[in-house]
């Protein structure tokens, strides 16, 4: 057995059966070790699109996600994708091929230095010298991605180590034990007793969720935590899925496109729980006045991130699913009836300011009719500018999932991800959301999904500006619109076709039920093109 047929065993051992990859001359001994192999590769259309699909397979398999590249520019190719995986805490295994060993640092044709690149985007990198240390570096790979705050970890092979003999029978670990990566995962008694004590003596407490809440799945969890003690809830971005939109202790979402109701809970808690957040400023803005005015209790698996936006009163680490689970255990008499009945009048009380166009699809009502037709259970994959905005706050949960990237904000993810996504659950109604820039950048992967037979729902809203930029410049640069016009093109039908895709346009707010029925009953894959205004309606 030689490095590569090892690696495609310590797959098998892992039970991956799809991998997302692009390959080249110094990953093919692993292609070649794959061929006739159970493991399904999905060739993709550019590589930093292997890493977003892999993505999407990951959150909703609950597992890590493999992708795989060649080396240089492939293996660069894929450090957005890396780094948009790392700042949203996905689990991936990131393969690279590498040139021989003793062409290492000669620059040579296609060498990059794929290790020090990553290094900032990664939990952990392996450069793997022998090919008898493969499947314990595999092991521990998988073990590094999935366990504290999950994320990518990166193994660069070099060709010859992929085409050397093991010297020993092949033996994948059963355990793993790493000096020095000893996540924490439960939470410190003393703190809990504080937090318990501070619950107790709070008037107004406010529960924020977070990503940490769903990639842990500790949804339930927490839900229940805050049923069974009257505790009132938002989230971040990130957080969208963790509270049904139904629910009656939820009050939306925060930050600066959050909801109004939501940001003044905040403001006005004596006691703020962070469950699973970073706190960062597009959640968060005025962290300091939050210190001043309330306790804070942030719990988070990773140590780092406590403390490191907001000072809080009570910083608990631990696995969410353990804190939630202890907490739910203690019996706490709190009385928020006053404080919830305060929420209510302030929600029942916003107003929406937003400007809609009477001349085209108001986004906002195309984001609310279309997931309320979805189904229950079904996935929604959001990209980023505009269309990030008013999916966040229209979109209706129900026991779905809402994938966005909120850390890195990478346009063009919407698209691989819905692929990925729609193959980790192949009977699970999946529809991405874009701009028409953001679509722009990754629409290639459509031939991917018509090559492996994935049925692919994909809604455009379209201004023929990249909106998010232009609203910038129109707030702060006099709306000198520089560089943010997309045009005329393309002809979306024209793709649609050369996709076998079939395809919808809508113009006007009163076709929009007709449509979207039609779209999402269309049992192949379907576009569906929504022409929005380019006025300032994110607010």
């Amino acid at each position: 057995m030689n490095g590569a047929q090892a690696m495609i065993q310590c797959l098998d051992q892992e039970n991956i059966h799809t991998i997302f990859g692009y390959p080249g001359v110094a990953i093919a001994p692993f292609y070649e070790a794959l061929y006739g192999s159970d493991v399904r590769h999905v060739l993709v259309r550019q590589e930093q699109n292997a890493g977003h699909a892999a993505s999407g397979f990951a959150r909703i398999s609950g597992r890590p996600a493999v992708c795989v590249t060649t080396s240089g520019p492939g293996a660069l190719n894929l450090i957005t994708a890396v780094a948009t995986a790392y700042a949203d805490s996905i689990p991936l295994i990131a393969v690279t091929g590498q040139v021989a060993r003793r062409l290492i640092g000669r620059d040579v044709f296609q060498e990059a230095d794929v290790i020090g690149a990553m290094e900032p985007f990664t939990k952990y990198r392996y450069m793997v010298r022998r090919a008898d240390d493969i499947p314990r570096v595999m092991k521990e790979a998988f073990y590094i991605a999935s366990t504290g705050r999950k994320g990518p970890v990166l193994i660069d092979l070099p060709i010859d180590v992929q085409q050397e003999e093991l010297t020993q029978p092949f033996h994948y670990p059963e355990d793993v034990s790493i000096r020095g990566y000893k996540p924490h995962i439960k939470g410190n008694g003393q703190q809990l007793r504080r937090v318990l004590q501070a619950l107790k003596a709070a008037e107004k407490p406010l529960l924020c969720a977070g990503g940490g809440v769903i990639s842990s799945g500790a949804q339930d969890l927490v839900r229940s935590f805050c049923e069974k003690h009257g505790i009132p809830a938002v989230t971040t971005m990130m957080g969208i899925g963790a509270f049904p939109s139904a629910h009656p202790l939820y009050y939306g979402m925060i930050g600066n496109n959050g909801r109004s109701y939501a940001n003044k809970a905040m403001s006005e808690s004596d006691l703020l729980i962070i469950a699973g957040a970073r706190v960062a400023d597009r959640a968060m803005p005025n962290t300091r006045r939050l210190e001043e005015t309330a306790k804070v209790i942030h719990i988070d698996i990773d140590t780092a991130e406590i403390g490191k936006n907001i000072g809080p009163t009570i910083p608990l680490v631990g696995d969410l699913r353990d804190v939630f689970q202890r907490l739910l255990d203690q019996e706490l008499q709190l009385d928020t009836s006053t404080w919830r009945e305060a929420l209510a009048g302030w929600k029942d009380a916003a107003v929406d300011h937003r400007v809609h166009s009477p001349r085209l699809v108001d986004p906002n009502t195309l984001v609310q009719k279309l997931t309320a037709r979805m189904d229950p259970d079904a996935v929604y994959c959001a990209d980023v500018g505009q269309n990030q905005m008013w999916s966040a706050i229209n979109y209706e949960m129900k026991e779905g999932r809402f994938l966005t990237t909120g850390g890195m904000g990478t346009m063009g993810y919407a698209v691989p991800c819905a692929l990925g996504a729609r193959m980790a659950a192949p009977d699970r109604q999946t529809v991405a959301v874009c701009g028409d820039g953001a679509f722009q950048m990754s629409f290639n992967e459509l031939a991917t999904a018509q090559a492996e037979g994935v049925p692919m729902k994909v809604v455009v809203m379209r201004n023929h500006y990249l909106g998010l930029v232009k609203e910038y410049q129109d707030k702060n640069y006099g709306g000198h619109h520089s560089g943010v016009t997309l045009g005329d093109g393309p002809d979306f039908g024209k793709i649609a076709c050369a996709y076998g895709m079939s395809y919808y346009e809508v113009s006007e707010n009163q076709a929009l039920d007709r449509i979207l029925d039609r779209f999402l009953q269309d049992p192949g894959s379907a576009l569906l093109v929504c022409q929005v205004d380019d006025v300032n309606n994110t607010k």
